[in-house]
C-alpha cells in the first residue's frame, strides 16, 4: 500500500502507529516531515542491532548479572562464549546450569567415568567430590535425612 505524508502529500517513509485513550492513531510521514516532528530516522541499522535494543529498553528493570571481580556481563558472555574470570562461574551459575544441563543430558555435573589409568585414589577423590557436593544440595533444600545419609557415608570412605 502506498501511503501519502500526513502533511505534505509527498510519499510516506516512516509510519508510526499509536494509542492514546484506546483509540488508535496512525500517522505516515515522509522523511522530512518525521524529523521536522523530532524522529529520528537510522537507516542502515542490522535488524539484529534494532531487536537487542528494543529488548534492553522494553525488558525488565533489573540490572544485567556482572561479575564483580572482572566486570563480564552475562550478555558479553553469551557473545563470546568464554568467561573472564573464575569468579564468573558463580555469577551466571543460573544460565551455566541451564546450558550444562542441556549438553550433558539434565545432568549439571560431570557424572562421567574416571579413566581406568587414573587409579583408585583418583577415583576415591572424585567420588568424594561428588557426595560433598550431593551434601551441599541436599542442607541447601533442607533435605537433612538425605544429607545425613550421604555424610554417613563420606564418614565410611574415611573422609572427613
Amino acid at each position: 500500500m502506498n501511503f501519502k505524508c500526513d502533511h505534505c502529500g509527498k510519499p510516506a517513509t516512516v509510519h508510526l502507529t499509536e494509542i492514546e485513550g484506546g483509540a488508535k492513531i496512525e500517522k505516515h510521514l515522509c522523511e522530512s516531515c518525521a524529523q521536522s516532528e523530532g524522529i529520528t530516522i537510522k537507516a542502515d541499522v542490522p535488524i539484529s542491532q534494532l531487536l537487542e535494543n528494543f529488548i534492553l529498553q522494553s525488558g525488565s528493570t533489573t540490572p544485567e548479572p556482572t561479575c564483580e571481580i572482572c566486570g563480564m556481563t552475562l550478555s558479553e558472555f553469551r557473545r563470546g562464549g568464554l568467561l573472564g574470570c573464575p569468579n564468573d562461574y558463580e555469577t551466571f551459575s543460573h544460565v551455566l546450569v541451564n546450558l550444562l544441563e542441556r549438553t550433558h543430558e539434565g545432568a549439571s555435573q560431570h557424572v562421567g567415568k574416571v579413566p581406568v589409568r587414573a587409579g583408585l585414589d583418583q577415583q576415591r577423590a572424585t567420588a568424594l567430590l561428588r557426595l560433598r557436593a550431593q551434601l551441599k544440595a541436599a542442607v541447601a533444600q533442607e533435605d537433612y535425612e538425605r544429607a545425613a545419609a550421604i555424610r554417613d557415608e563420606i564418614k565410611e570412605m574415611g573422609a572427613s
